[in-house]
């Protein structure tokens, strides 16, 4: 090893920055942060309908062609067919553009392909043109509060927990 440094006479001088280069520690890399995955959202969805026990609980009269899309949308979500159940809502939602639930439905379906801002954009539509109470509200502000959540808006997220409780009606005590 002396011949070499004989030979290079800069080498310990080089092997010394290199060593040192060598030492320093990597800057620590900002942890991930972790998403919920677009089942458990619309899962969470759900259940914020389903757990509203409101008084208030609107079911519009459907026409049978539309109904027949609605159920073929949700079979084909449930068999993870989304693409098949977007394109039924969408075909359902031509024949009544207006219907809230058809709304809520495609925006949670919207989720599960990835569609992020459509998918609040339905919601948020859907509670303009909807009863503003009950289990329909509570899923449309929800998917708001899930959505505002995946991207780290807070005080988004914090409002719109606001309004899933503003969805809940208490009924006349009966005695």
């Amino acid at each position: 090893m002396t011949a070499l440094f004989k030979r290079f006479p800069l080498t310990p001088a080089i092997l010394a920055i290199c060593l040192s280069a060598c030492m320093t520690p990597a800057p620590p890399t900002p942890p991930e942060r972790q998403t919920k995955a677009d089942s458990l959202i619309v899962a969470s969805i759900r259940a914020a309908g389903d757990k509203e026990k409101s008084v208030i609980d609107v079911n519009p009269l459907r026409d049978p062609g539309v109904t027949s899309l609605q159920d073929g949308a949700k079979a084909d979500a449930l068999a993870g067919r989304f693409s098949d159940a977007a394109a039924k809502l969408d075909q359902a939602l031509k024949l009544n553009p207006d219907s809230p639930d058809l709304l809520q439905d495609r925006a949670e379906v919207a989720i599960r392909l990835h569609d992020y801002t459509d998918a609040e954009k339905l919601a948020r539509r859907s509670w303009e043109l909807g009863p503003r109470l009950g289990p329909l509200c509570a899923r449309n502000w929800q998917t708001v509060v899930e959505l505002r959540d995946r991207v780290d808006d807070q005080v988004g997220a914090d409002n719109a927990r606001k309004s899933v409780a503003k969805c809940h009606v208490e009924g006349v005590p009966r005695y």
